[in-house]
C-alpha cells in the first residue's frame, strides 16, 4: 500500500471506530451491534481498512497489548470487598462451569455443524468460553439490574477472559506440539501459564507502587506510568508464553485497586477515553478481516451453533453455578441471559486461526468466521432482549431516584424527610455520631460504611446511587468532596452553594454543579430553617405560594431534578415540587408530611 492509502485507512479506521459508538449512544443500543457490521462493511467495500496491510505482522502484538490495557482497566475496577459469601462461590462455579460446558459443547457440535476436524472443533470451543467486561459492562448499564447480579456477571466477564486467553493458548500450543491432534493438551502448560500471568502481575503492582509512591507522580505524568507499566509487564509475559500477559494485566490492576498504600491517579476519564477509543479500533480492525465469501458457507451452522449456546449451554452453567446461593430466582434466571463474546474471543481467533492454518492444519481458515458470526449472533441476541427479559424477570433498574445526601445539619435532615415523603429512596451519610443519630431517629436510611469507603476510593464506582448532594457545615469539604465523588458516581454530583465572599476552596465554583441558586447558600439555608421555615410539598402544576423558593421537582416517574444556579426546574402533571417556605409570622403552612408547619 502506498503512504496515501495507509494514511486513509487509519483515518478511516479511527472515524468508523468513533463514529459507530457515537451513532449506537443516540440509538441506546450496545456499541458492537455497530462495530462489528461497520467495520465488516469497511473491510468488504474497500481496500484500506484492513489490519493487515495497514500493520503487517505486528497486528497480532498489537491485538495482544491493547487487550491487556483493556483487561487492567477492567482490574481496576473489581473490589475484593464486593466478592464474598455466595457472590464468589457464584463466581467461581460460573468460571469453571463456563469453561467445561460451552468447551464439551463446541467440540461435539462442531464436527457435526461445519465438518472440521476436532483439531479445529477444540481451538473454536476454548475461543468461545469468554465473554468479557467489554460487552458485558455496556449491556449491564443499559438494563440496571441488581448489584447482586451486575457484581457476579462483571466478575465472571473481566476473569474469564483472562482465563480464555491462556487456554487458547494452551491448546494452540498443544495442538502444534501434538501433530494437530485434540488429545494432547498439556495440563502443565496450562498451570505453568497462570503462574507466568500470576507473577507478571505482581511485577507490575510491584512497579506500579515503587513508581507512583517514590517518585510522587501527578494525574498526567502517573497515568503514563500505569500504561508503561502493563505494556512492559504484559510484554514480557507474551514473551514467555502466549497470552499470559492478559493475566498479568488483570492482576497488576486487581493489586493495585485493592491494596492498600496505593497513591493511584484517577482514571477517568483518560482511561475509559482510552479503553473505548481502544475497543473501537479492536472491533472495526477484526472485523474488517473477515470476508463475506468465508461467512456464507457457515452462515446457518454457526446460527445453530449460536442457538445451542444461548438457549441451552448458558442457562445450563447458570443453573449449575447459581444453585444454593442469595440470588433470587428471577436473577438467577437473568444470568442465565447474559453471555455475549466480545474481543478476547476476536483477539484470540485472529491471533491463532493464521497460525493453525500455515501449520497445514484443514479447515482452520474456519476458526475466524465462526467466531465472528457467534460474537454478532450473540451480541444481537442479548444486546436486543436483555432489558426486555429482565423487564419480564422484574430485574430492570427503575428509573426512581436513590440520592446520597451527605450532612447531617437539622436543615438536610428535614430536606432528606420532605424528599422521602415524596416518594424518593433517600440514603443520607454524616461523619458525627450526634448527626447520624439525628439521621436515624428521622428514619432515614443511613449509608453503609462499606458504600463510602468506595465512595471515597477514586478508582471505585458507587453503586445504585444515581446522584450525591453535599449538604455538609463545610463548604471546603463539599467543594473537596465534589472533585473526588465526580468519577464515582454514574450521576451528578451537586453541592449546596458557599458563602458568599468566602476564600478557602468552597469559594470556588468549579467543582460539582451549585444547588439552587446564588441566594440559598448553605448559611441561608439553615439560618431559615433554624428560624422556622420549613420544606413543603406540592403538586408542581400549582402556583408557588409568595415567599416559597423552588428546591426540587420529583418526576411522575420517580427522577429527581434540583434546581441549580444555572435556572429554576420545571414541573408538569403528576410531578411534586418541593420548597423551603418563609420564615413564619402569623400564617402557617402545610409542611413535608402534610400537617401544619409550627412556628
Amino acid at each position: 500500500m502506498s503512504e496515501d492509502e495507509i494514511l486513509l485507512g487509519l483515518a478511516l479506521t479511527v472515524a468508523l471506530a468513533v463514529g459507530s459508538q457515537i451513532l449506537a449512544s443516540r440509538l441506546r443500543i450496545p456499541a458492537l451491534i455497530v462495530l462489528l457490521p461497520a467495520g465488516f462493511t469497511a473491510g468488504a467495500l474497500t481496500d484500506v481498512v484492513h489490519p493487515d496491510k495497514l500493520v503487517g505482522q505486528d497486528f497480532s502484538a498489537l491485538v495482544s497489548l491493547s487487550v491487556a490495557l483493556i483487561l487492567y482497566d477492567a482490574g481496576l475496577g473489581l473490589d475484593l470487598r464486593l466478592l464474598k459469601g455466595a457472590t464468589r462461590r457464584a463466581v467461581v462455579r460460573l468460571l469453571v462451569f463456563q469453561v467445561v460446558l460451552t468447551w464439551a459443547a463446541v467440540m461435539a457440535l462442531a464436527p457435526v455443524l461445519f465438518d472440521v476436524p476436532a483439531a479445529v472443533a477444540s481451538m473454536i470451543g476454548v475461543i468461545l468460553v469468554v465473554s468479557g467486561p467489554t460487552v458485558v459492562g455496556p449491556l449491564l448499564d443499559h438494563v440496571r439490574p441488581s448489584d447482586k447480579v451486575r457484581r457476579v456477571l462483571v466478575w465472571e466477564g473481566s476473569l474469564i477472559d483472562a482465563v480464555g486467553g491462556i487456554l487458547g493458548a494452551v491448546v494452540f500450543h498443544s495442538l502444534v506440539s501434538g501433530g494437530l491432534q485434540p488429545g494432547h493438551f498439556r495440563v502443565g502448560a496450562f498451570l505453568g501459564g497462570i503462574a507466568v500471568g500470576l507473577a507478571g502481575g505482581v511485577v507490575g503492582a510491584a512497579l506500579l507502587w515503587l513508581t507512583l509512591q517514590l517518585l510522587r507522580l501527578g494525574e498526567t505524568l502517573g497515568t503514563l506510568a500505569q500504561l508503561a507499566v502493563v505494556v512492559v509487564v504484559a510484554a514480557c509475559c507474551d514473551a514467555v508464553y502466549d497470552d499470559t500477559g492478559l493475566i498479568a494485566a488483570i492482576v497488576t490492576g486487581l493489586i493495585a485497586a485493592n491494596v492498600p498504600g496505593f497513591d493511584m491517579p484517577v482514571r477517568r476519564p483518560f482511561f475509559e477515553t482510552l479503553v473505548r477509543l481502544i475497543i473501537g479500533l479492536l472491533f472495526v480492525s477484526i472485523s474488517a478481516t473477515v470476508t463475506p465469501s468465508s461467512l456464507v458457507p457457515v452462515l446457518l451452522p454457526a446460527l445453530a451453533l449460536v442457538g445451542a449456546l444461548v438457549l441451552a449451554v448458558r442457562p445450563l452453567v447458570a443453573l449449575l453455578s447459581t444453585l444454593r446461593t442469595d440470588l433470587a430466582a428471577a436473577e438467577r434466571a437473568f444470568v442465565g441471559w447474559m453471555a455475549p463474546r466480545g474481543i478476547v474471543a476476536a483477539a484470540t481467533a485472529t491471533t491463532f486461526a493464521g497460525a493453525l492454518a500455515s501449520e497445514g492444519l484443514r479447515d482452520a481458515g474456519t476458526i475466524l468466521p465462526v467466531t465472528f458470526l457467534v460474537i454478532v449472533g450473540t451480541v444481537l441476541v442479548y444486546g436486543l432482549t436483555a432489558r426486555p427479559v429482565a423487564g419480564r424477570l422484574g430485574l430492570v433498574g427503575a428509573p426512581r431516584a436513590r440520592p446520597l445526601l451527605l450532612g447531617g445539619d437539622p436543615w438536610a435532615v428535614d430536606l432528606a424527610r420532605a424528599l422521602r415523603t415524596a416518594g424518593v429512596d433517600v440514603l443520607m451519610w454524616a461523619g458525627s455520631a450526634e448527626q447520624r443519630a439525628r439521621i436515624e431517629a428521622a428514619g432515614i436510611e443511613p449509608a453503609a460504611e462499606e458504600l463510602l469507603a468506595v465512595a471515597t476510593d477514586p478508582r471505585a464506582r458507587l453503586e445504585g446511587i444515581t446522584s450525591v448532594y453535599l449538604l455538609t457545615g463545610d463548604d471546603d469539604f463539599n467543594a473537596l468532596v465534589s472533585v473526588v465523588l465526580r468519577d464515582s458516581v454514574d450521576g451528578p454530583v451537586y453541592r449546596v452553594g458557599p458563602s458568599p465572599g468566602g476564600r478557602g476552596v468552597g469559594a470556588l465554583h468549579g467543582s460539582g454543579q451549585t444547588l439552587f441558586g446564588r441566594g440559598l447558600v448553605r448559611r441561608v439555608l439553615a439560618a431559615r430553617h433554624e428560624g422556622g421555615a420549613r420544606f413543603h410539598l406540592q403538586p408542581a402544576s400549582d402556583a408557588l405560594p409568595p415567599g416559597h423558593d423552588p428546591l426540587f421537582v420529583v418526576r411522575g416517574d420517580g427522577r429527581l431534578e434540583p434546581a441549580t444556579e444555572d435556572g429554576r426546574v420545571a414541573g408538569a402533571r403528576n410531578d411534586t415540587l418541593v420548597s423551603l417556605g418563609p420564615v413564619p409570622g402569623p400564617a402557617v403552612g402545610r409542611d413535608a408530611e402534610g400537617g401544619q408547619a409550627s412556628p
